[in-house]
């Protein structure tokens, strides 16, 4: 039996896109309506037959949903869920896909009281942004995490936790703080790595755009991936989950100051013992299907 008959998407960028491709091929029979506040994507949509119905405002395209998924920048969540209580079927339940669960949760439960809020957050995603460049198999075999408040139904939790088995997802339930620390780890504190790097080589005085471009080492190159993530998404992640950011970030630099000193005073056994755990760490993400172990992370030449 399919966990709900009829879904909506609101927000119709890279991961609405690709989950409501995935619902349209992994459970056909399921009723996909999609709305986006802005026009140009909601007209994209329709072009390209993104949805069975997509429409003109968030209101309207709810008010039949049995699930409603929140697909929008972190910090639009609560104005979102504000602006579609009225119109909202005492039943449905209410998720989203993003990246900070506490914050989130705080902001639905305050719009939508005494409603079914199951939050959720596909660990999946690509630097490419717009309703065009999702795709269906973006979800299979990534983790997807649903963090249920701790009064939530056991039944709810389940049939938001069956949809993303459904789109080829592994399922993980877990705390909405923790989620926010470990998240801040592995995802948040990279990305804001890498937009500074990044930044930093594009202010070298002496060294020009067209170098840092022609020289790209690997490394590099996939700092520049990371730091093309969508600017809006990413600005609301690190405000509205700071203080684990700021907390891993503190870490980090007392880290960073350690393999300085290391460099500095050539302990070469430091920075070896180092590259050794890291290394190991690489080849267990690897090993758990969680990326490519091809030359050059499986890009085509």
């Amino acid at each position: 039996m399919l966990p709900f008959a009829r879904v909506t998407i609101i927000g119709l960028g890279l991961i609405g896109s690709s989950l409501a491709r995935a619902i349209r091929a992994d459970m056909p029979t399921v009723q996909v309506t999609g709305h986006d506040a802005d026009a140009a994507v909601r007209a994209i949509a329709r072009r390209i037959d993104l949805c069975d119905d997509i429409t003109d405002t968030a209101g309207a395209s709810v008010t039949d949903a049995d699930l409603v998924i929140l697909c929008v920048p972190v910090r639009a969540m609560g104005a979102v869920a504000a602006d579609i209580a009225d119109d909202l079927p005492a039943e449905a339940i209410i998720s989203d896909v993003g990246s900070c669960k506490a914050d989130v949760l705080a902001q639905l439960s305050t719009a939508l009281p005494g409603r079914t809020i199951i939050p959720a957050h596909p660990v999946a995603g690509t630097e490419n942004s717009g309703p065009e460049a999702g795709f269906a198999t973006l979800f299979k075999g990534r983790w997807s995490i649903v963090t249920p408040p701790a009064d939530a139904d056991p039944a709810a939790i389940e049939r938001v936790a069956e949809l993303w088995r459904r789109v080829g997802a592994d399922v993980e339930v877990m705390d909405p703080a923790h989620h926010d620390l470990v998240l801040a780890v592995t995802s948040h504190l990279p990305h804001l790595i890498a937009y500074t790097i990044v930044g930093t080589a594009s202010d070298l005085e002496d060294v020009t755009q067209s170098e840092v471009i022609k020289y790209s080492a690997g490394g590099f190159r996939d700092f520049t991936r990371i730091a093309a993530s969508d600017p809006t998404m990413w600005r609301d992640v690190f405000l509205a989950n700071k203080d684990a950011v700021l907390e891993m970030l503190q870490r980090f630099s007392e880290d960073l100051s350690a393999l300085q000193r290391a460099i500095r005073w050539n302990d070469g056994d430091a920075l070896f013992s180092l590259f050794t755990r890291t290394r190991a760490i690489r080849r267990s993400i690897i090993e758990q299907g969680q990326d490519d172990a091809k030359p050059d992370f499986g890009r085509s030449h």
